[in-house]
């Protein structure tokens, strides 16, 4: 079997391999943009092309506009040394080619290693923007998974094919949370995209939070913050196409972006180098089609074909829900979970605000009897909330109103049950949170139990 693969590699790149290629020249620079002749006929917009500088290595760079005349590309690095008449050669199309063996291991939005060792190829390139299964024959949501996590098994579950994005701003927990979501969710493969994250970060993500066992399974996709805005436009597109790839094997995926935010970000830096106007709060026109694109690749698959769970993390400013890549991602996934600050300096983690997110796979993912406990928690931290400031002011008195005592009384029990993290399963962690109800006094159904 391992010679088999190792041959579809072999064969893969000898079919890759050009005799003849067209060459062009650089004509001219426009701000951060590069102008070549001679492509015009056989480049296509997001081919690669490579720069060959007389003083340096060479430079890649994407074609991003094209006219009779000339081709103008974005280099993914600095273009110190770029001289005109420098020939420039089509590298290669946008497509990946990933197999079992990149299990386990780091690689870059073009499908190279990062880790040190070397990685082959499958035996089909996979193009990075891919159209999603057919909407008619795609399957509904799946099965609710364990993530270990009791929030999210209880009252925010996640079903497989569900697509949710995690709102946070920063040092609020937001990346071991996902963290621990690839080590401990029921999936059969985790691919996770960091997206401009600090070179730092990257290590740190892989050794310690995500782990070796959560590695063995996983395959990550990073692009550091001091890459070209191409380079971390791509690494998303990239995770998906490997994403995609083990969901046509038939496999459950778990498809974790880290962070569209930045995403988005490195589109606006494209998008403006290119000429096209902002009307977003800065960002062009074209950043909602973008991230909805992205977003509909996850999910179901068709009838012979596994699922993407997607867990999509937004970076909110000031905890500013109404910005436009936040509102862009609500209105097209399947449920959103907002982190909040003040719960984590209290110390609460996961610091989920269970009032302000919302899980669509609800009520059909929870029976009758779950349904009513999830009602019933909501109802009594919602009390809670709003009576708050009364209470904390000392200005309430016991037994004015039953619903603000059985408030006040199951509170810090149901506090210390979000932070909970075990290892059995959606069925234990509904046997906890009734547990905390009835150390808080309360029964499911509603009524105060006797002391």
């Amino acid at each position: 079997m391992r010679h088999a693969i190792r041959l579809q590699m072999l064969q893969t790149q000898l079919s890759a391999i050009q005799a003849v290629r067209p060459i062009g020249r650089i004509n001219g620079t426009r701000g951060n943009v590069l102008t070549v002749s001679g492509l015009n006929d056989v480049a296509r917009i997001g081919d690669r092309v490579s720069i060959n500088r007389l003083m340096g290595d060479p430079l890649s760079a994407e074609v991003v506009q094209l006219s009779q005349s000339d081709a103008t590309v974005i280099p993914d690095g600095p273009f110190d040394g770029v001289a005109l008449n420098d020939r420039v050669v089509v590298d290669q199309q946008n497509k990946i080619a990933p197999n079992e063996t990149w299990l386990g291991r780091i690689v870059d939005p073009n499908g190279e290693p990062l880790d040190g060792r070397p990685l082959g190829c499958g035996p089909i390139p996979r193009p990075l923007k891919n159209s999603p299964p057919a909407a008619a024959s795609r399957r509904p949501l799946g099965k609710r998974m364990d993530t270990g996590h009791l929030v999210f098994d209880t009252m925010l579950p996640i079903v497989r094919g569900q697509r949710v994005g995690l709102f946070a701003g920063s040092g609020v927990g937001k990346s071991n949370l996902m963290g621990q979501l690839a080590k401990r969710m029921s999936a059969d493969v985790v691919v996770v995209a960091m997206i401009g994250e600090r070179g730092r970060e990257v290590r740190h993500f892989v050794d310690s939070v995500l782990g070796p066992d959560g590695l063995a399974k996983s395959v990550v996709v990073a692009a550091t913050s001091d890459q070209s805005p191409l380079i971390r436009r791509r690494c998303a597109w990239t995770a998906m196409a490997v994403a995609e790839h083990f969901r046509d094997e038939g496999m459950s995926v778990l498809f974790l972006a880290d962070s569209i935010t930045r995403f988005a970000e490195a589109h606006r830096e494209v998008a403006s180098a290119a000429g096209e106007a902002p009307v977003l709060r800065g960002f062009p026109a074209s950043t909602s089609h973008l991230i909805m694109s992205l977003c509909e690749r996850a999910g179901p698959g068709g009838p012979d074909q596994g699922d993407i769970t997607g867990v999509f993390s937004v970076l909110v400013a000031g905890s500013d829900m109404e910005e436009p890549i936040a509102d862009i991602l609500r209105g097209v996934l399947d449920g959103h979970v907002v982190l909040d600050r003040e719960i984590a300096e209290r110390g609460r983690f996961p610091a989920v605000d269970i009032l302000r997110s919302v899980s669509r796979s609800l009520p059909d993912a929870a029976t009758t009897t779950e349904n009513e406990t999830i009602a019933q928690v909501r109802k009594l931290m919602s009390v809670f909330a709003q009576n708050q400031m009364m209470i904390n002011a000392g200005l309430y008195t016991q037994g004015t109103d039953p619903d603000i005592d059985m408030a006040i009384q199951a509170s810090s029990h149901l506090d210390t049950a979000m932070s909970q993290v075990h290892e059995q399963g959606c069925h234990h962690s509904f046997d906890q949170l009734g547990l905390a109800l009835r150390r808080g006094g309360v029964t499911a159904s509603g009524r105060k139990t006797r002391k």
